[in-house]
């Protein structure tokens, strides 16, 4: 009895690893990853206080200086923010290096931009709607996910570890929900075309939370609230981190194709393939 064929062959490698898979090609393909996530640092690092000083600047009461801006750099808050960003944009750009090197997808590198697709989705989907709840509900909006912890005292004005956490548990609910939702849409995709979608999908959300937050940014600072602009301005923040995140595969992708087109094409001796 013949032996079954495998009804799901390893897909083939991405048309634009066919000429860019020496040696050569793959350690510059890694230092092109590895300058691109440092520039994408860099950007982030450079727009903190600039960000800071337009959000909360003179165009509204209460506004702040330059030399208040730059304290964010001091908060722990905005360094932990700064290497999850880091850390995704790094993992987004493993797969085609892993598939340069391999030659045909593996499990694991095709997994990791679903997962870090779906983390940043969340993140945009809570940004989301905290900038709502900030808008609707003034500074009730962020005493809502105190309601999230079963057994907190005073769910009104949780204490802040509560109100981590709170946030946390938001996060990975959103995360796993992300993630079924995202796996079966890219169940059939090639791994590249996985990567273009996960940066689609990402540059799609990002435009679209941004046109949440920034109108609520500016109802709640014209309305003069205290903490509601501190929830409007973290999901500009997530919105315009997670939109430059999603030009860092664009520049990767620009530079394969340079290697590809400078180098020199294979001679072949073979005469033309019989009908």
């Amino acid at each position: 009895m013949a032996s079954r064929e495998n009804k799901n062959p390893p897909s083939p490698a991405p048309i634009w690893l066919a000429r860019c898979c020496n040696p050569h090609q793959i350690k510059n393909m890694k230092r092109w990853a590895i300058l691109t996530t440092v520039l994408y640092a860099l950007a982030l690092t450079l727009l903190a206080a600039p960000a800071v000083l337009a959000a909360f600047g003179g165009w509204a009461k209460n506004s702040t200086t330059l030399t208040e801006s730059l304290k964010i750099y001091l908060s722990w808050g905005y360094w932990l923010w700064l290497a999850v960003l880091v850390a995704g944009q790094f993992l987004l750009l493993l797969l085609p290096i892993s598939l340069a090197e391999r030659r045909q997808p593996a499990r694991r590198p095709v997994k990791t931009p679903i997962l870090v697709s779906a983390f940043f989705l969340s993140n945009l989907a809570l940004a989301g709607i905290v900038s709502i709840l900030c808008a609707v509900f003034k500074e009730g909006g962020l005493a809502v996910f105190g309601y999230l912890i079963p057994l907190t005292s005073n769910p009104d004005n949780p204490d802040g570890w509560q109100s981590i956490v709170s946030v946390i548990v938001t996060v990975f609910a959103f995360w796993l929900v992300w993630a079924i939702i995202f796996r079966s849409a890219t169940k059939s995709d090639t791994p590249d075309a996985l990567l273009q979608r996960s940066t689609r999908w990402l540059l799609r959300g990002s435009i679209l939370e941004l046109l949440v937050a920034i109108p609520s940014h500016i109802v709640v600072r014209r309305r003069e609230d205290c903490c509601a602009p501190i929830g409007t301005f973290w999901g500009i923040v997530t919105g315009v981190s997670v939109m430059l995140l999603c030009f860092g595969p664009g520049v990767f992708f620009l530079f394969v194709e340079r290697c590809r087109r400078l180098q020199p094409k294979e001679k072949t001796d073979e005469g033309p393939a019989n009908p």
